[in-house]
């Protein structure tokens, strides 16, 4: 497989028009025929798209977990759809989009989790239908009037709210590494944001899995929250640090007297990794 590319996003209507949805579910009808998104200059003579948001999640889901599935196998892993976990407050509602998991089923414990992705792609560029097999591209994200995947402030907040939601759980989660993944660039106003989430350790990063777009604006954020993957290899060499490096968050808002009381105790320990575990188990107690 490929990254995603506008060759995927055509392929997706074409899928969607042979199997499971009509032009109406996934265009917009204008009088100047069925568009994707409303391109600027147009009115959208009062339509809304809300039906084709359900389909895209469900078939950009399928197309990470039959992307990324070869690299799991490498690292020994399996990637899969829908993880549920108590322990972490994935539900069945909300589940984990696709982790990669030391074992092959749905229902996890947290032990068995060693990485988690928030999926948030969506269709980027304009194109116009003609018939099932006549899909024309038509134009970027800068030419129509539509918000896709990570540019969208609500897709943002919810992967943040999320992942928040996943921390928060219990020191289960503590170990875990969470990813967003998208399709487009974010908005300049989160660059900051993303690069907060992650040097401060609540979220690992927010991917970019289309590189055909990484010369229309910034590649990555100045400390690398937000990045654009531009080849497989790089993106087996992320997954791998991921996986082998074992990392812990941690967060807390403590005096300064307390936290040196902690540093004190824990560098009494014999090694570097002994001082990291008393310090990590001091600080949250």
């Amino acid at each position: 497989m490929e990254l995603w590319n506008n060759t995927e996003e055509i392929l997706f209507f074409k899928e969607a028009l042979k199997h499971f949805a009509s032009p109406e579910q996934l265009f917009y009808h204008l009088k100047s025929g069925y568009y994707a998104y409303v391109p600027k200059g147009i009115a959208a003579e009062g339509q809304t798209l809300q039906s084709r948001n359900s389909l895209i999640g469900q078939y950009t889901e399928k197309w990470c977990k039959s992307l990324f599935e070869p690299f799991a196998k490498e690292l020994g892993l399996h990637a899969v759809n829908g993880v549920v976990c108590e322990e972490l407050g994935l539900s069945k509602k909300s589940s984990a989009d696709l982790a990669f998991c030391k074992t092959n089923e749905v229902l996890q414990y947290a032990d068995n989790i060693k990485l988690i992705f928030e999926i948030k792609m969506s269709i980027v560029s304009n194109y116009k239908y003609h018939d099932a097999d006549d899909i024309e591209l038509v134009g970027n994200y800068k030419q129509h009037t539509g918000t896709p995947s990570l540019f969208r402030s609500d897709s943002m907040l919810k992967a943040i709210g999320k992942s928040i939601n996943i921390r928060v759980s219990g020191v289960s989660s503590t170990r875990i590494p969470i990813i967003i993944l998208g399709n487009s660039p974010i908005n300049y106003s989160y660059i900051k944001k993303v690069d907060y989430l992650k040097t401060s350790g609540v979220i690992q990063g927010f991917w970019s899995l289309n590189p055909s777009l990484f010369t229309d604006e910034f590649t990555n954020s100045p400390n690398f929250g937000f990045v654009t993957i531009k080849k497989k290899d790089i993106l087996l060499e992320y997954l791998r640090n991921l996986i082998t490096e074992e990392q812990n968050y941690f967060s807390s808002m403590i005096s300064k007297n307390k936290l040196g009381e902690i540093i004190s105790i824990a560098y009494k320990e014999k090694t570097d990794i002994l001082r990291a575990e008393k310090f990590l188990t001091l600080i949250r107690n």
